[in-house]
């Protein structure tokens, strides 16, 4: 329902509700920026952050703009909540020992894609300090999913966007909206479009990132070869002819399916809610050929296939010259580095 271009009757019926929540948003926004002042850090911080529920591709978006701003000659580290960790509020550093019930499972993502310093924590600026102090060549901090977190300020935002776009522009829960859909794009925000239909909202100045897709066997993943830079594995086309199970636990399962099915494959659907755990292989006896998103993939135990081979999608966008050199422009000019010691 919330995902109609227009509103319905059912959405008209709880639209009373958006209007609440629109109310306690707007104060939680007002507490924030006059009587609360956020946490101001003293290195500058983007947000990546999306204006409705679901997935919108935030995470290849987190990874793709770490490679870009290091290529740019910034150190970034990645800061996150850690959606569904055991640890729960505390923060924490992520290690190459971490996993997904210790940091949750996009956090650990990130961390092995692009092997960014991270923590985790419910508050942001905490988890920020806890990263600067542990890893001072830090420079920058990219916040994962902060852009209704008012706690921290922060320097520019990318907002996501994918093909379901503002959906019937109404707020939750009559439709999709964490807050209004602005008129124009305030000035600290870019726009990116991580769909494949062209843009799918009226906001002007909309970017749109190069999409690469390839598969690898699951074992060749875990080895490291779908790494930042990483070129190995095969087309996606290649798996055709397979009896394949597509498995998604993801915001948005149909997306990663749809995209299965343009590239040629016939798969059984095999879609778990977003964040699931995987303590035993959720797909059924029998299976012979597995499909599924890096998301998935990092809760899996390293032989949790069996009888079944495990294929692993990773999405490597690569961002517009345009967005990060609009972005490299809202931000402050880089430290220099520091003078050899004299001779």
């Amino acid at each position: 329902m919330a995902w109609q271009p227009h509103p319905g009757w059912r959405a008209r019926l709880l639209q009373p509700l958006a209007w609440m929540y629109l109310a306690l948003a707007a104060a939680h926004r007002a507490w924030w920026r006059h009587l609360r002042r956020p946490a101001r850090l003293p290195v500058p911080v983007v947000v990546v952050g999306n204006l409705v529920v679901g997935g919108a591709g935030k995470t290849p978006v987190v990874i793709a703009l770490v490679q870009a701003l290091r290529a740019a000659g910034w150190s970034p580290g990645v800061v996150a909540r850690g959606y569904g960790r055991a640890a729960g509020r505390t923060p924490c550093l992520a290690t190459p020992a971490s996993s997904a019930d210790e940091i949750g499972d996009e956090p650990l993502l990130i961390q092995r894609r692009s092997a960014a310093p991270l923590a985790v924590g419910a508050q942001r600026a905490a988890a920020a300090r806890l990263l600067l102090a542990r890893h001072p060549e830090v420079d920058l901090i990219v916040c994962d999913d902060g852009l209704q977190h008012h706690a921290l300020a922060h320097d520019a935002a990318v907002v996501v966007f994918d093909d379901r776009g503002a959906g019937n522009g109404l707020a939750l829960p009559a439709g999709p909206l964490r807050e209004p859909l602005p008129g124009t794009v305030p000035p600290p925000w870019l726009v990116l479009y991580t769909g494949r239909r062209g843009a799918s909202t009226p906001l002007p100045g909309t970017h749109t990132p190069a999409e690469a897709t390839r598969v690898l066997a699951f074992a060749a993943w875990r080895q490291g070869q779908g790494g930042t830079g990483a070129s190995a594995g095969e087309p996606l086309g290649a798996l055709a002819g397979r009896p394949l199970l597509a498995l998604a636990g993801i915001g948005d399962p149909p997306k990663f399916f749809a995209a299965l099915a343009d590239a040629g494959l016939r798969c059984t659907p095999w879609p778990m809610p977003d964040h699931a755990r995987y303590e035993r292989p959720p797909w059924p006896a029998g299976t012979t050929d597995v499909v599924t998103t890096e998301k998935d993939a990092v809760k899996l135990a390293p032989h949790a296939g069996g009888a079944a081979r495990v294929w692993v999608v990773p999405l490597d966008l690569t961002l517009p010259p345009a967005l990060v050199a609009a972005l490299l422009h809202r931000l402050p000019a880089r430290p220099a580095p520091p003078s050899p010691p004299a001779a």
